[in-house]
């Protein structure tokens, strides 16, 4: 019988991004499962903050996370209802240079892999409007935008990973929850794609020549996604570098600010293990509906081996 994985307790974000920056020595990249409500997103923050204290100031780590997404604001031109647009932050680090790279093909290539739709990037007003076939200035839906924004950061990745020089500062890649508010093909394919970037990265050298890997830290609460990136990372293909990868499920355990690291190798799919744990503390204080909602998805996971055919049935059982 394997032993069981061990469990690091953590009784901050600051040792916990410590921990994560420590793995990243001897791994190309890092995976986190995790629930909502469990600090991932100011987890990525702690580790930015963390390379500016080491770095005297100078940041080491790109991000992409809810706040990357709040850069864009959708405006739909509630007096005329025709002037539909995203609006971009210009004062954003982030997106200053997007002009000066011109990236709208890279974006644009991209994009077409996700979404039927193309677009048009303003620089003197920073703002995108959207078209499809001969329809002009388009409202696309949240995930639409979702995926748009995305498509943006692939586009930087590409630029740091290729060397350029207004990206020479990054050594780490932080992202959190690519694939809010998309479908399940689509969150695929953003892992599968996440996952070919991620071997480019492995295998980055420096202006010398040398071995330079951009360590990235990848953290979701998508049970799918998270799966397809373990899937896709544990397999070589042809001619491309291995991604070298840890793999832990993020938990606060008692609901404190005290966080658990446990090792995945083995068990990617353990996490519906740790629901069961949290469903029985809730279950002793009150029935929720977040407990009948975590019921549901025990059962959604373990259907194979329960009756339930579908997630209606998921629902009469919880």
């Amino acid at each position: 019988m394997r032993d069981a994985p061990k469990i690091h307790l953590y009784r901050s974000l600051t040792t916990l991004a410590t921990r994560l920056r420590s793995d990243l020595r001897d791994f190309h990249s890092v995976l986190l499962y995790a629930y909502n409500r469990t600090g991932k997103t100011r987890l990525s923050m702690e580790f930015k903050k963390l390379g500016k204290r080491k770095g005297n100031g100078t940041a080491d780590t790109l991000y992409f996370n809810a706040y990357t997404e709040d850069l864009f604001i959708w405006e739909n031109d509630l007096d005329s209802d025709c002037d539909r647009h995203l609006q971009l932050n210009s004062k954003s680090a982030f997106l200053k240079l997007l002009a000066e790279l011109a990236l709208d093909l890279s974006i644009a290539e991209y994009l077409s892999r996700y979404a039927d739709f193309e677009f048009d990037i303003d620089y003197t007003s920073w703002k995108v409007t959207f078209r499809k076939g001969d329809e002009e200035q388009i409202k696309i839906s949240r995930g639409e935008q979702n995926i748009f924004i995305w498509c943006i950061f692939m586009a930087i990745c590409e630029q740091v990973i290729a060397g350029h020089l207004s990206y020479q500062w990054v050594k780490y890649l932080y992202i959190d929850d690519p694939i809010s508010s998309l479908d399940d093909n689509n969150a695929i394919a953003v892992a599968c794609d996440l996952a070919g970037l991620l071997r480019k990265a492995a295998a980055r050298r420096d202006m010398a020549g040398s071995p330079d890997p951009l360590r990235t830290v990848i953290s979701s609460h998508h049970a799918l996604f998270f799966n397809v990136m373990c899937n896709e990372l544990s397999r070589r293909p042809e001619g491309q570098n291995k991604v070298d990868h840890k793999r832990y499920f993020l938990q606060q355990p008692t609901g404190e600010r005290v966080y658990t690291l446990r090792a995945t190798d083995d068990t990617p799919y353990f996490h519906h293990i740790a629901t069961l744990a949290e469903l029985d503390r809730c279950a002793k204080r009150t029935r929720s509906i977040r407990t009948t909602s975590m019921r549901c998805e025990v059962c959604w996971r373990r259907r194979p081996a329960s009756s339930a055919r579908n997630f209606s049935a998921c629902i009469l059982l919880a």
